[in-house]
């Protein structure tokens, strides 16, 4: 097994802030699979849908659970939020669901210093009507695909990172 940990979740949830912060507690490398994408097309994620839309986009997903489950182990990999779509989701490592409330994730987004970054690089969510919608359409699909599912709204980063660690077994 490759003793990964995969982060899924909403978009703005806080997938990156886990896993970077679960990497400095662990000593463990974190990636991102946006950034690998970007880092592969040498493109952002704005621009990939701008351009070559979502249909592709979701292609460089599969490409890239595809090289994480052959080539990569003991990670922490925080996901984009349709990352949990790709095939080989459970071969790549123990699936953790960061789960809150829309509401919360969309504050969390829109009152950040950074909040105008944030929203520009989540293309999907453009509006809060369809940013809702998609979250509704997804909430089932991430639980049906966690191994584990941690409610992280209104939560310490460090009781989060205190669950995932007691019930992943990870050090």
């Amino acid at each position: 097994m490759s003793n990964n940990i995969i982060l899924v979740g909403f978009m703005g949830v806080g997938k990156g802030t886990v896993a970077r912060a679960l990497s400095g507690k662990t000593g463990r490398y974190a990636v991102d699979t946006d950034d690998l994408i970007e880092s592969l097309t040498n493109k952002k994620i704005k621009k990939i849908f701008k351009k070559k839309g979502e249909e592709y986009f979701r292609q460089l997903e599969q490409r890239t659970a595809n090289w994480l489950e052959c080539c990569v182990k003991d990670t922490i990999v925080s996901t984009g939020g349709g990352f949990y779509k790709v095939k080989n989701l459970k071969k790549i490592g123990t699936v953790i669901y960061l789960k809150a409330d829309f509401d919360w994730i969309y504050e969390r987004i829109t009152k950040s210093p950074n909040a105008k970054s944030k929203i520009k690089k989540r293309p999907l969510f453009k509006s809060y009507k369809d940013a809702k919608t998609l979250y509704n359409e997804r909430s089932q699909a991430y639980e049906e695909v966690a191994d584990i599912t941690v409610n992280v709204q209104n939560r310490d980063l460090d009781d989060i990172l205190n669950e995932i660690i007691e019930k992943t077994n990870i050090s």
